[in-house]
């Protein structure tokens, strides 16, 4: 449904959207994110955030994801070499928790909810990041998502991957590394992708998110990098300033179904990406980024047709190293804004180098 709209523009002057205000339809979350181009122009005296440390050690006896290392719980981590998986020591959920009681009033509802958390270490080095990570190290963390997404998908009807990166994003250690909590619900974010997916296929005969992979293939003017079997593109109804969507080109439901050639051309892409999110301010680029593909558990013997696999990445830099975007105000109590347009977003993107900064300072 659209939003009512009052009133007409002034003059009559012709709507450009790098220019004047909108708002967009994002098909996937079924609301809408109100587009302010003009603001970017405005100036910013608000809070500068502290970059992130340029000095992190490569190895540290203190850090509790190091190989060697003691975490909280007294377990000695092994000296891994590869990537390294291990329960979270302080679990958002937990496989036996008792249920709670039943409710009294349709108003105070409450719903057991159980699962098991883990954590997934990239690398044994803590100065490192995914994007300077060789493709071979990158495949091996994708290899290991697949297999933890098939291990607790057994059992479990959502297996969440997600990294946050950066402090900014709540992210307590520079070490590489992701977490992946399994819980026997679907969460909500889960549950709304699942309900507007399967409405475009009954509506429309094709999944939503390859008809729209197909399109901006087509299009052109949000993609950000692409190769044979994926794409990345700052969608059409981006909130935060440079969020982009990663997707397959084929139809895919989930993590475990891809081929070995298609993990291959992941681990370039996801690199290609990074890079160009590193180089856009010089700076270790903070995001949270996470894995949404088919539900599994008893779902497995579903049709999950509707589903397309893809990525999500928020990150949330907007003008320098040192300002973020903030979801206050009118974004908690009315819907999404931005100001930088996503067709802006995704030139700015695009036109990066895909040498990390890094290692052109080197060959200087």
């Amino acid at each position: 449904m659209e939003p009512a709209v009052a009133g007409a523009a002034e003059g009559g002057a012709r709507f450009r959207a790098s220019e004047h205000q909108h708002v967009r339809y994002n098909p996937l979350r079924d609301d809408w994110v109100l587009v302010s181009a003009h603001r970017v122009k405005r100036p910013w005296q608000g809070q500068l955030e502290k970059p992130p440390p340029e000095d992190v050690p490569r190895w540290d006896p203190k850090n509790p994801l190091c190989p060697g290392a003691t975490r909280a719980n007294g377990e000695v981590n092994p000296k891994y070499e590869g990537t390294f998986v291990f329960s979270n020591d302080f679990p958002a959920l937990q496989p036996d928790a008792p249920e709670p009681d039943d409710s009294d009033h349709p108003l105070f509802q409450a719903a057991p909810a159980r699962g098991v958390c883990k954590v997934m270490c990239f690398h044994p080095w803590s100065d490192l990041t995914l994007p300077l990570m060789s493709l071979p190290e990158i495949r091996a963390v994708i290899d290991a998502w697949a297999e933890l997404a098939t291990e607790l998908g057994a059992s479990y009807p959502w297996v969440q991957i997600f990294e946050n990166k950066g402090a900014m994003m709540g992210c307590s250690n520079p070490h590489p590394h992701c977490q992946v909590w399994a819980s026997s619900f679907l969460p909500n974010e889960a549950r709304l992708e699942d309900r507007t997916q399967r409405q475009h296929l009954s509506q429309h005969g094709v999944p939503m998110l390859l008809e729209y992979a197909e399109q901006e293939a087509h299009r052109k003017e949000r993609l950000v990098v692409e190769n044979a079997d994926w794409l990345v593109v700052v969608p059409y109804w981006a909130t935060w300033p440079y969020q982009t969507l990663l997707l397959p080109r084929r139809h895919v439901c989930r993590l475990q179904d891809l081929t070995d050639s298609e993990k291959d051309s992941l681990a370039s892409i996801m690199q290609r990406l990074l890079i160009k999110y590193d180089n856009l301010f010089e700076v270790s680029f903070p995001y949270s980024m996470g894995w949404h593909g088919a539900p599994t558990g008893t779902f497995l013997e579903e049709d999950c047709r509707h589903w397309q696999l893809h990525a999500h990445y928020y990150p949330p830099l907007l003008r320098s190293a040192t300002v973020r975007k903030f979801m206050v105000g009118y974004e908690m109590l009315a819907q999404a804004q931005r100001d930088l347009t996503p067709e802006q977003a995704a030139e700015r993107l695009r036109s990066l180098p895909e040498v990390h900064y890094k290692k052109r300072a080197k060959e200087v």
